[in-house]
């Protein structure tokens, strides 16, 4: 079993539960993180002291305060986590239950395991953290695997994420264009955006750029 385990959680009361679960576990070490730039620093330290943590319970949520941030949402910490750490292994512990943003962290982060907050959250997490131990597949709550089989979800993948977040943050085709080819994005040609967001238009039935972006907020895509 796992021996070193780190809960990302602005929430006091969801770490109750996993605290519970991995106790039972006998996990020996349990620490915690409410920031997701807190989170990131441990893993570092870990790392650098020789003692990497081997699991990750995040939340997806992280509500803004006071603090300044770099990184603002639980995917935005598992992608930063796994550049640090690519063996650790990843378990997502939230109410978020939207297919496609669900299927992106299995698909495009490669979580092992997503757990969803409810009654059953502790069988749920303590299934979910054994199963990942032993690396086993399709690692999720039960009410939710409809979303790895759901075959609509497999038509949106991580460069249309990208590419809608920058839609709704008001970038223009021409800055798209620039990041994506500093950052070897690809395709990223204006013309191939351009016929992609298209696609992606007809596919969502949207009427416009901005009728897209609110119908990737209500999936939950963005």
């Amino acid at each position: 079993m796992f021996t070193k385990v780190l809960i990302a959680d602005d929430i006091d009361f969801n770490d109750l539960g996993a605290v519970q679960t991995l106790n039972e576990l006998d996990v020996a070490e349990i620490q915690f993180a409410k920031y997701c730039d807190e989170a990131l620093l441990k893993v570092k330290k870990a790392n650098f002291d020789g003692t990497p943590f081997q699991l990750l319970i995040s939340d997806l949520s992280f509500k803004a305060d006071h603090q300044l941030n770099k990184l603002n949402s639980g995917e935005e910490l598992i992608a930063a986590v796994k550049k640090e750490c690519p063996n650790i292994k990843v378990i997502v512990f939230s109410i978020e239950d939207k297919a496609h943003r669900i299927k992106l962290l299995f698909d495009a982060l490669h979580i092992d395991g997503y757990v969803l907050k409810g009654r059953n959250k502790i069988y749920d997490l303590r299934r979910a953290i054994q199963k990942a131990y032993k690396e086993e597949q399709e690692n999720i709550s039960p009410e939710l695997l409809y979303v790895l089989q759901d075959m609509t979800t497999s038509e949106i993948n991580n460069y249309d994420v990208q590419l809608i977040k920058y839609l709704s943050r008001g970038i223009s085709l021409e800055n798209i264009e620039a990041v994506f080819k500093l950052e070897g994005i690809s395709p990223n040609s204006k013309s191939s955006i351009e016929k992609h967001i298209n696609k992606l238009k007809i596919y969502f039935k949207a009427n416009n750029t901005v009728h897209l972006v609110a119908i990737a907020k209500d999936l939950g895509i963005v």
